[in-house]
């Protein structure tokens, strides 16, 4: 049973590498505190405004700059020393929770300074995150690329389905502003963290200025890998086509039976996905001895595309959030492979903007795909749109594979890392 736990158990061998436990060990503390402010913020705008429409507004203007300078940040990573970009961001992240907290404990009562704020916090965010990721594969060895992925899916999935439920839980007890203190505590703890990690100049040559040229230059390089351009194409299809959350809230009532303030429903519709992926992180190791991570990715958003046809076909709640956990799973081995792949594929000078590109598609496909279920839901109805969704996905995967074979192909080639593993 030992030998058996240690086949299919999450891979920790990354953790031994100390430079890479030190950027975990952030990932972990700001997976958790990242949720306290998700919550905050929308419920804060909220008690100002009384207005679900000005929560939408501030989702929206905050998805504005993590669009916008997740691309620059991307080419920010590829031409600066990436240890003090993470030092730079993270002040700059950990600040503007400082900011948040004061305004909410003075009782401010301006919304625009709310979402002006949180813009803020979104431009560091955006910066920050294609630093980070593209800091791995310089860290840890590249057979354990895949490891190394899975293990901080798995924290951000944990933060995922238990950051809401805490701040659920503390908001009556402490107020809504400590939410933001305590963020703010949590991610002053990072700065020293990312800090004490080696230094990780660009390995082309000196630091210098990025500027539209190197965007640019990111967008070139991916047209013409075609093992990158298949990862980011099939995770748009899984996300656009297949992504059903907009619909959570109407299912929740109208098929599953919940109360018009919201019930128990509508807490396990949104938090099946996740924790199916936080328990497919869990049991991850097995994918540190898969080399075709082309066929990884197909095989998982194909999985995503027919859990999503279930679950729009489910009429009984047990088994709706066994289908969304099932897809939970799925986008989880998903995720690692395509991350993988992002870290082997792509040359150190490239991966910081690859990794904008990665950080784009991650957060605009679930936007646009709120907008395409919603609309088409209102249309056939929620269960069918859902339905309709997954076979898309299934569909639009085949249709990809055959536009670009490379992904199929595609075999993942384990060499030592470049640059500092202590």
């Amino acid at each position: 049973m030992r030998k058996v736990l240690g086949r299919i158990a999450i891979d920790t061998r990354p953790l031994k590498v100390v430079a890479f436990r030190r950027l975990w060990l952030t990932t972990v503390v700001t997976a958790i505190g990242s949720q306290l402010t998700a919550v905050a913020v929308p419920k804060q705008v909220y008690d100002l405004t009384g207005s679900s429409a000005w929560v939408g507004v501030s989702a929206g203007a905050a998805l504005v700059p993590l669009l916008v300078f997740g691309l620059y940040g991307g080419a920010i990573a590829d031409v600066v020393d990436r240890r003090k970009l993470l030092v730079v961001t993270n002040t700059g992240i950990a600040v503007t929770s400082v900011l948040l907290w004061l305004q909410a404990a003075l009782g401010a009562r301006s919304v625009w300074v709310v979402i002006a704020l949180l813009c803020l916090q979104q431009v560091f965010f955006a910066v920050n995150a294609p630093a980070r990721t593209a800091s791995v594969a310089r860290l840890v060895p590249a057979g354990q690329l895949a490891a190394a992925s899975a293990l901080s899916s798995t924290v951000m999935t944990f933060g995922g389905v238990f950051g809401p439920m805490l701040a659920g839980a503390a908001m009556p007890l402490v107020g809504l502003p400590t939410l933001y203190l305590i963020d703010a505590v949590a991610l002053t703890a990072t700065i020293w963290a990312v800090w004490k990690l080696p230094p990780l100049p660009p390995l082309g040559g000196a630091p210098r200025r990025a500027g539209v040229r190197d965007v640019v230059e990111g967008f070139r390089y991916l047209a013409v890998q075609k093992i990158l351009l298949a990862s980011f194409l099939l995770d748009i299809i899984a996300m656009v086509f297949g992504m059903p959350r907009a619909l959570f809230p109407e299912m929740a009532e109208q098929t599953f039976g919940d109360p018009p303030g919201g019930g128990l429903a509508l807490g396990w519709l949104f938090a099946a996905i996740p924790l199916g992926a936080m328990l497919c992180g869990l049991f991850s190791g097995w994918t540190s001895r898969v080399h075709r991570h082309g066929v990884g990715v197909v095989v998982a958003i194909v999985a995503w595309g027919v859990a999503m046809i279930g679950f729009g076909l489910s009429h009984a709640l047990w088994l709706a959030v066994v289908f969304l956990a099932i897809g939970g799973a799925a986008d989880m081995v998903s995720m690692v492979f395509r991350s993988a792949i992002l870290q082997a594929a792509a040359t150190d000078e490239m991966r910081g903007r690859m990794q904008g590109v990665f950080i784009v598609v991650v957060a605009g496909g679930p936007r646009l795909a709120d907008l395409l279920h919603g609309t088409t839901g209102a249309l056939v109805g929620p269960g069918v749109a859902t339905a309709l969704g997954g076979v898309l996905v299934v569909v639009g995967t085949g249709l990809a594979v055959l536009a670009i074979p490379a992904i199929k192909r595609y075999r993942f080639q384990a060499e030592p890392a470049a640059g500092p593993t202590g």
